[in-house]
Parts: structure tokens; C-alpha cells; sequence
């Protein structure tokens, strides 16, 4: 977890770098029009959907679409980290690649250069491992709601496990030969990107912070073990 936290402080420093910031603007507008081009598209097919079946009339229509609303911006909350990943993941590369040229010179040099589809490909993968999982332990979710702060720590531990993986997943693309983190390192950096998440205003630069957070806690863990080599 030291380890992890040094990353961590190392990736804050980096996001006032003027690339970075490039990066976290066009990853976020991304993502939010993203978010809103969906809850657009579905709270109109939702209300066209009970006016044409008729199911509603007049004011009970238009508070069924204010509850549509409601619906849409939670559901917004809770999907923002999927599709924020998966955006960030569109980016990995240049991310990756900005961290590693700054403070790991000799691994940049190393480096493979991801395609866009491959990144595109690890950033579906991890929307679809993402609500795959999180639909499989929905009956837990279910049983754990009576216990108040059950499902949450639960529903917090699945995607800091999840989040781990796709953030090494993201720098190893572009360095498939170095070695994996173990699991209590990738464990960490999940846990701590799950929290950053959680924070109003914090969550916006979540995606960035977790990418650079990896960068430099899989180079750091390299370093480390040629140096612990005899």
C-alpha cells in the first residue's frame, strides 16, 4: 500500500502538466456527452413509450418523466466510472506514454505502440466486465440491502478489484513483457482509484489519476524488484 501511495502522489503532480490536461478535457467531454447523449435518448423513448401505450395521461405523464429524470441522473452517477474508463482507455496510450516520457525515459524507449482498436478493445472489455460482474452479484446485492452498508462496501470492493485490472491491463498494452503486479499492489491501486471515484468533484479527474497512478506503480514495482535481485 506504500508503494501505492507514492503513485498515487506521483500522479497528482502530474495532472497540472498542460498535456495532461489536454487529456482530462477531451476525456471528460467525452464521456459526459456520452453520458447525456444516452439519457437523452432513452428518457424520450421511455415517455414516447407510455404515450403511445397510453398509460399515462397528462400530469401523470410529465411526473413519470420527472421521475425518468431522477432515474437517469443516478444511473448517470453510477455508470460514469464505466464509461469513464473505457473513454480514458480511448487515451491510454497518449497518457501512458506523457507519464512514462517524463519520469521512466528507459521504459518509454521500450514502449509498444497501442492501436486505437486495441484500445478501444480494452475499453469495451472493461465496460462489459464491469456490468457483467456487477449483474452476477446483484442477488447479493439484493440480500445485503437489509444491512444498510453492506451492499456498498460490497458493490466498492467488486469494482476496486475490477478497476485494478483494467488500469494494469491499460499499461500493459504498451509493455507486455513486463512483469504483472501482485495481487495485494493491483488490489491497492484499485482500492484507492475506487475512492477517488466516490468524492464529488475529485471523481471528474478519477480517470486521469488512476491511469498516471498506474503508470507509476507498475515502473515502480520494476524498479524495485531489479533492485531486491542479488
Amino acid at each position: 500500500m506504500a508503494r501505492a501511495v507514492h503513485a498515487l502522489l506521483l500522479a497528482l503532480g502530474d495532472l497540472p502538466r498542460r498535456p495532461v490536461l489536454a487529456i482530462l478535457v477531451q476525456s471528460l467531454a467525452l464521456t459526459l456527452l456520452i453520458l447525456a447523449a444516452a439519457a437523452t435518448t432513452l428518457f424520450f423513448a421511455v415517455r414516447q413509450a407510455l404515450d403511445h401505450w397510453q398509460w399515462l395521461r397528462g400530469a401523470d405523464l410529465d411526473m413519470a418523466g420527472i421521475v425518468i429524470a431522477l432515474g437517469l441522473l443516478g444511473a448517470s452517477w453510477l455508470l460514469f466510472r464505466a464509461v469513464a474508463i473505457m473513454v480514458v482507455g480511448l487515451f491510454g496510450d497518449a497518457i501512458v506514454a506523457d507519464v512514462e516520457g517524463r519520469h521512466y525515459p528507459a521504459a518509454a524507449t521500450r514502449a509498444v505502440r497501442v492501436s486505437f482498436a486495441r484500445s478501444l478493445r480494452l475499453g469495451l472489455a472493461s465496460v462489459a466486465r464491469l456490468l457483467l460482474v456487477n449483474l452476477a452479484a446483484l442477488p447479493l446485492y439484493i440480500a445485503l440491502l437489509f444491512t444498510a452498508i453492506g451492499a456498498p462496501l460490497l458493490a466498492f470492493a467488486i469494482n476496486a478489484a475490477l478497476l485494478g485490472r483494467d488500469l494494469e491491463a491499460m499499461v500493459l498494452a504498451r509493455h507486455p513483457d513486463a512483469p504483472r503486479l501482485d495481487r495485494g499492489a493491483r488490489w491497492a491501486l484499485g482500492t484507492l482509484s475506487a475512492a477517488a471515484f466516490l468524492v464529488p468533484v475529485v471523481n471528474l479527474l478519477a480517470p486521469i489519476l488512476a491511469a498516471a497512478m498506474a503508470v507509476h506503480l507498475i515502473h515502480l514495482r520494476a524498479a524495485g524488484g531489479q533492485q531486491e535481485r542479488p
